[in-house]
């Protein structure tokens, strides 16, 4: 990926949008301005993942609001305006694009994604959850979860198991989280998981996380690349069960720990870590051969990484 300034880069995005939602846009009610120009890695396979595009567009303000507009799996797309404080896990049906207006916040609760099908998540910002900020599960594919920013909650703050796959977490950023992502659920649940749990992580910010950036069971490859990493507690990146990750073209800066092979009681995974710009940080571990990944990408230079990515991700 080129390096461009951060209102080309903005431009680039609105147009993505204007062109992915079909919607007749005014002055008084703008797109956000989002960081990229359209989705890459694993959510771009199978078929590609175009959310709610086509579909007819609602803005909400309320809880109720929210909950009944996301149902359902006809395409649609739903803009966020304000805060809307959720009592617990909203689930969101498939087809569907859900898009913050500038300062767009969800508090209390958290979106359920359960046996569904291409969703796109761009924008918001997820404070005070009390269990998980997002949860995917149950062969759920084809989501894109994109220019989001996580504060803190209960658990995790995007956890995806249970056989989901196809699956890209781009342009986060994720403020001073602990359990931040999981990628498989149990040591247990190899059965649904191998072969599946194919998820790509580029340029996110992990500000001052604590661990599971990501945790992976089971996965391979997963692809984990041009992400800023900077004042890490425990760990950045667990590969265990098997799983194979490709670490590359990172900065961390502080990260010491940056990879465990095995972690807790899970068996030892693969890694394959190249390419990444260390300050304050020893080597990454590399163990075992992980295959490269079935789409085309390009790296930024690692040692501009950490200007890119703090310009652009997170929500706006």
């Amino acid at each position: 990926m080129s390096t461009i300034s951060i209102h080309a880069r903005r431009a680039l995005g609105l147009l993505v949008v204007v062109a992915l939602a079909t919607l007749s846009l005014s002055v008084f009610n703008p797109a956000p301005a989002l960081a990229q120009s359209g989705v890459t890695g694993y959510a771009s396979m199978n078929g590609g993942t175009t959310g709610g595009a086509g579909g007819p567009s609602t803005t909400v303000s309320s809880a109720s609001a929210f909950t009944s507009a996301v149902a359902g799996s006809n395409a649609k797309i739903v803009r966020v305006s304000g805060t809307i404080a959720l009592s617990g896990m909203v689930n969101v049906g498939s087809n569907t694009s859900i898009i913050g207006n500038s300062g767009a916040t969800l508090t209390g609760g958290g979106l359920n994604f359960d046996s569904d099908r291409n969703v796109i998540v761009q924008n918001l910002r997820f404070n005070n959850w009390n269990d998980d900020a997002i949860n995917v599960q149950d062969e759920s594919t084809n989501l894109w979860f994109d220019n989001n920013t996580f504060g803190t909650g209960y658990d995790g703050a995007l956890d995806i198991k249970r056989g989901s796959d196809y699956i890209t977490v781009s342009w986060n950023r994720f403020n001073g989280t602990d359990k931040t992502m999981l990628l498989g659920h149990s040591d247990s649940n190899g059965g649904q998981d191998i072969g599946h749990l194919r998820v790509s992580y580029h340029h996110n910010w992990f500000n001052g996380t604590n661990q599971r950036t990501p945790r992976v069971r089971f996965g391979s490859t997963v692809h984990v690349y041009s992400n800023y990493y900077v004042n890490i507690g425990a760990y950045c990146v667990a590969t265990t069960e098997n799983a194979g990750v490709l670490f590359e073209g990172n900065y961390l800066e502080n990260a010491n720990d940056a990879v465990h092979i095995g972690e807790g009681s899970s068996d030892p995974g693969r890694i394959l870590s190249r390419n990444n710009h260390l300050v304050g940080t020893s080597t990454p571990q590399s163990s075992g051969s992980v295959s490269g990944v079935p789409y085309g990408y390009s790296l930024d230079t690692p040692s501009n990484v950490k200007s890119i990515v703090t310009a652009s991700a997170g929500a706006s």
